[in-house]
């Protein structure tokens, strides 16, 4: 195949950041450049209005309020803040926490942590196609249960959990809701006024924004969660998340939110149909090729497989030319294999054979033409040679 420019396929990881959100960043990174805690100038009120004025798009866009959102420097310090922080200030009358064996990371980790502190930690398994079975979550839950975490979207392999019926049954039982929602805002419909979550992490970079913004939902009403703050000195956000405003930052991931909504059902088609037709055109080449996560109740754009007979690491390197993963970009590090993959009960050999489609707004029927034939050749390529 003739060589052409890389295609990228890993919008599960980042995405570029939109031309009208950088348009509308770039002022504050020059003109309007002060800090939004000056008080005594104009610097500060200028950049102070541009904060008030993307709390209240967040807010819109999430059916809350204002004074609900509060600013991070990303998802895995929102998910940090919701889990620590709501865990830790409740913990005299209650110490049990459940979350799900496919979270991210930033979830697991801090429920690990909670762990070391003395609370009770119950991860829920998911079946073979990723999804919790919401009567084991209502049987697990207790008079001692603080907190349940479950997220929206999977970030490897797009499954997508009942949110709204977790949420009715943790408010049934009076036990906090807090969801990882950072690979579904911008993609699916998400509000809190109809999924009734307490608390619920969102990430710039996911959303065609910058990196190292994020935000917190934090419900201040019917009830009034509070949390213990994980940093301190300022006062900032309400006391809750101390440290100077990145105004830029913030204004950035207001104006993607808005753009991502804006264009979210026609997006979502597309990508839904560009994701059918590289899953058909693998399948319909090579043998097998599983799909890993439900079949219909995933993100528009994913599509995670396992490649039998193939070493995944070796089938990634050789295609350089598409940027795609095996798994969390967070945690790429790791020499282990997918957690999530295991979950769902693949063998460390399946789940090191298995590869992550991140379609976006970038990605065209040609990209996923080009991409379809690459993989269909390496895979042919690494079989006839024996591989693994």
């Amino acid at each position: 195949m003739a060589a052409r420019r890389p295609i990228y396929l890993d919008h599960h990881s980042t995405t570029p950041v939109a031309p009208e959100v950088l348009d509308a960043m770039l002022p504050y990174f020059r003109e309007d450049f002060g800090n939004a805690a000056s008080e005594s100038h104009s610097f500060g009120w200028r950049a102070a209005a541009a904060v008030d004025a993307a709390r209240e798009r967040l807010a819109a866009a999430l059916g809350a309020r204002p004074d609900e959102i509060f600013f991070t420097s990303g998802a895995t310090e929102s998910n940090n803040l919701a889990i620590l922080g709501a865990a830790r200030a409740g913990r005299r009358r209650r110490d049990h926490v459940v979350t799900v064996a496919t979270e991210h990371p930033s979830v697991l980790d801090p429920c690990s942590q909670l762990e070391r502190e003395g609370f009770s930690v119950t991860l829920l398994p998911v079946d073979d196609q990723g999804l919790i079975d919401l009567s084991e979550l209502a049987d697990i839950l207790g008079e001692r249960s603080a907190l349940v975490s479950v997220m929206a979207a999977n970030n490897e392999i797009g499954v997508l959990q009942p949110i709204e019926e977790i949420a009715d049954l943790c408010r049934e039982r009076g036990v906090l809701f807090h969801s990882d929602a950072a690979q579904a805002a911008g993609k699916l419909p998400l509000r809190v006024d109809r999924v009734e979550a307490d608390l619920l992490s969102l990430s710039g970079h996911k959303i065609y924004g910058p990196k190292g913004v994020g935000a917190l939902y934090v419900r201040r009403r019917r009830p009034r969660i509070r949390l213990e703050p994980l940093l301190f000195g300022g006062g900032h956000e309400g006391g809750l998340r101390s440290g100077t405003l990145p105004v830029p930052l913030i204004v950035g991931m207001a104006a993607a939110l808005d753009l991502c909504l804006a264009e979210l059902e026609g997006e979502a088609k597309r990508l839904r149909g560009l994701a059918e037709g590289l899953l058909a055109r693998l399948q319909g080449e090579l043998s097998g090729v599983k799909l890993n996560g439900h079949p219909d109740l995933r993100l528009p754009g994913n599509v995670n497989l396992t490649f039998e007979g193939v070493d995944g690491d070796r089938l990634l390197l050789s295609l350089a030319d598409i940027a795609i993963s095996s798994g969390s970009a967070c945690s790429s590090a790791s020499p282990k294999p997918s957690h999530v993959l295991a979950a769902l009960g693949h063998s460390e050999a399946l789940s090191r054979a298995s590869l992550r489609f991140g379609l976006g707004r970038g990605t065209s029927a040609e990209d996923i033409e080009w991409a379809a034939r690459r993989v269909i050749d390496e895979v042919r390529a690494q079989r006839s040679a024996g591989s693994p």
